[in-house]
């Protein structure tokens, strides 16, 4: 607001822009579904529907599927 007396730019007041509203989720980073897939479960091929447990240390999205050969995703 400029002069004080309310009359701010368009769009400016309460509620808008990234700053809005309080308390929310605080989600962050990768939008929060999973507070992290930890170590174990299965990676799973979207193609054919293989499922193999999960190896740690090696992201699911670099192993490839054993019958298909797609990449796989986590479960």
């Amino acid at each position: 607001m400029p002069r004080g007396d309310g009359t701010g730019p368009a769009g400016a007041g309460p509620g808008t822009g990234m700053g809005r509203g309080r308390g929310g989720t605080g989600r962050g980073r990768m939008g929060g579904n999973r507070a992290g897939a930890g170590p174990s479960g299965y990676c799973v091929c979207p193609k054919c529907g293989e499922r193999v447990p999960h190896k740690v240390g090696v992201p699911c999205y670099e192993m490839e599927c054993p019958k298909c050969g797609t990449k796989m995703t986590r479960e």
